[in-house]
């Protein structure tokens, strides 16, 4: 049994530890991730305010481009004719040559398009524009009212120009183009620039992509960050086909703004789509190119539009949405050493709780050794009790003939009836607790019966054939469980008159089972019903009582698989029923 006990002790230990291993691992967990997925947040908004700043650059960078387009456009129209027909592509040529553009065009209406009738390029001549939106849209207000009133694009006195695109009539260079009328010519003053040669050298300073390659460089475990364009992501590259049969890209509408785009999942549609229509932060966790990653998803409101980002129709963005990817390995190694100082403190911990354990049982072996040490000398005790009164009525037994038999020669007929019945009694009395049939329950019944002459307490004992108690039940145990109980019922009945005070004691064997049962006065029956009796500590007694009687009774039925319960069968009587199987 002890073995066993120790060995459920360590097993105990060994779960609660593996759960609050279980519980600290997967709170830390929870933790780390919370901080990662916060400090992605914060990148975030750093990163936000630095694109915006960025692009707010870019676009006055872009304006500044514009009002040269412009003064170039003013410088051409000084140099020409008024009237296209007069006017040579070879002039134009030589005046974007020294104007530094790549070229100038010249834009003619007729009666139902717009088309690029002069150029310094002989690649523009002869394209139609009306499939060109809104650019076309652009055009015929320029014509029609000297002024651009469509929501994106910069608008100066009798000019417009868009942003930096891919052109139809060269799918490999981005351009941008400057559109000037004032109604003093028959045509459109159309020069244009390249990327590359002026907003290329200041993207590679201080663009989005460069900020983007910065902040990249600066966190570790920040994978890719990229800029997502909400309307046309999933969509593809946006593209139509030129007159000529080439594909032309349109970079305004592409579903990706800047940076990269490696970490593809097929949940990001739906998480952008989220993001963006709910305007609320979305994370995903989850193995992305066979790594552990975490995604978030942002959405940026834009508070001016601009020309360089459009949806699907030609219209500016309202709101953007920037994709972070974290690599989770940084939170995997930290929970890794976590996990090994869980596992140096567990092993502390169990080595102290083996010791702490040891020294419990140790402690409590040494109480129940006492109890048990109490408990049988108590029972010699009483044994010897009984025994002694044995030989005491064996002792006076020829005093009690010799009275009798002066009694009866002396004719004292009443005088011997009454010694007669006297001694009957006590004979009987004596007689009764002997054929108990189990000699500790005797002594303890001898024992408690004086006890109760002594303080005026009416007991009485009912036992009827318990010779087999002791093949199922230990003697030891049986008076320490009856002598609880008796003693209780003592406590109890001491608080009322002696006329009240009555304690009753029976048992008797049934099928399977031994029944024992003892009542008492009680006047507070009712208030009993439904207290925690059988709990350790609690008492209802006042005074220094302890409250572990009726728990030991308890826990002694229970070691032999028994029951113990309350019952009141009459007014102002408790009865604690006790069954033991055999």
């Amino acid at each position: 049994m002890r073995r066993n006990a120790w060995l459920l002790a360590i097993l105990l230990i060994a779960l609660l530890l593996g759960v609050n291993n279980t519980i600290y691992y997967f709170t830390t967990k929870d933790s780390l991730e919370d901080s990662l997925e916060h400090e992605m947040e914060s990148v975030a908004k750093q990163i936000e305010i630095s694109i915006e700043l960025s692009r707010g650059g870019a676009e006055k960078y872009q304006e500044q481009i514009g009002r040269e387009l412009r003064a170039v456009s003013i410088a051409t129209q000084f140099a020409l004719s008024p009237d296209v027909e007069k006017v040579s592509n070879s002039q134009l040529a030589e005046l974007s040559k020294k104007l530094d553009m790549v070229g100038i065009t010249l834009l003619k209406r007729t009666k139902d398009n717009i088309i690029l009738y002069k150029s310094s390029s002989p690649k523009q001549l002869g394209y139609k524009t009306n499939t060109w939106k809104p650019w076309y849209q652009a055009f015929n207000q320029l014509f029609d009212e000297h002024k651009v009133t469509i929501d994106w694009g910069q608008h100066l006195t009798n000019f417009w120009t868009g942003p930096f695109e891919f052109a139809t009539t060269d799918t490999s260079s981005i351009q941008k183009w400057g559109y000037y009328y004032d109604g003093t010519t028959n045509y459109m003053i159309d020069p244009y620039i390249s990327y590359d040669s002026r907003q290329h050298a200041y993207d590679d300073a201080t663009g989005v992509d460069k900020l983007i390659s910065q902040t990249l460089k600066e966190n570790k475990s920040l994978s890719e960050i990229t800029i997502i364009n909400p309307e046309t992501f999933g969509e593809g590259e946006r593209t139509t086909i030129t007159d000529n049969g080439e594909v032309l890209q349109h970079m305004t509408q592409n579903p990706i703004i800047n940076g990269t785009y490696k970490y593809e999942d097929p949940d990001d549609l739906a998480n952008v789509k989220l993001a963006n229509e709910k305007n609320i932060k979305v994370y995903q966790n989850d193995v992305i190119n066979g790594k552990h990653v975490i995604k978030l998803f942002i959405p940026v409101d834009i508070t001016n539009k601009v020309a360089s980002m459009l949806d699907e129709n030609g219209e500016p963005l309202n709101r953007y949405v920037i994709s972070l990817v974290s690599d989770y390995a940084t939170i995997q190694q930290t929970l890794d050493k976590q996990f090994v100082n869980i596992a140096i403190i567990i092993g502390v911990v169990t080595g102290i709780s083996l010791i702490l354990v040891y020294l419990f049982v140790t402690a409590y072996r040494k109480s129940q050794d006492k109890l048990v040490r109490k408990a049988q000398e108590t029972y010699l005790d009483e044994i010897n009790g009984l025994f002694q009164s044995i030989r005491s009525q064996r002792h006076d037994f020829a005093n009690h003939v010799q009275t009798i038999h002066a009694l009866a020669e002396l004719g004292k007929t009443d005088e011997l009836k009454s010694y007669a019945a006297e001694l009957t009694g006590e004979i009987r009395e004596l007689n009764d607790i002997i054929d108990i049939g189990n000699p500790a329950i005797a002594a303890l019944i001898r024992a408690k019966g004086l006890q109760a002459e002594v303080l005026k307490v009416a007991f009485k004992a009912d036992f009827n054939d318990i010779n087999k108690l002791e093949l199922g039940m230990k003697s030891l145990d049986m008076t320490r469980l009856l002598g609880n109980l008796i003693d209780n019922a003592f406590d109890e009945v001491l608080n009322y008159a002696e006329d009240q005070r009555s304690v009753h004691i029976a048992a008797c064997q049934k099928t399977g089972y031994y029944e024992f049962a003892v009542s008492n006065t009680c006047l507070r029956a009712a208030e009993l019903e439904h207290k925690p009796l059988f709990q350790a500590g609690y008492t209802s007694k006042k005074g220094s009582h302890s409250g572990l009687g009726l728990h030991i009774v308890k826990s002694i039925v229970e070691k032999y698989k028994g029951g113990i319960n309350l019952a009141i069968h009459e007014p102002n009587t408790v009865t604690f029923i006790v069954k033991v199987p055999y």
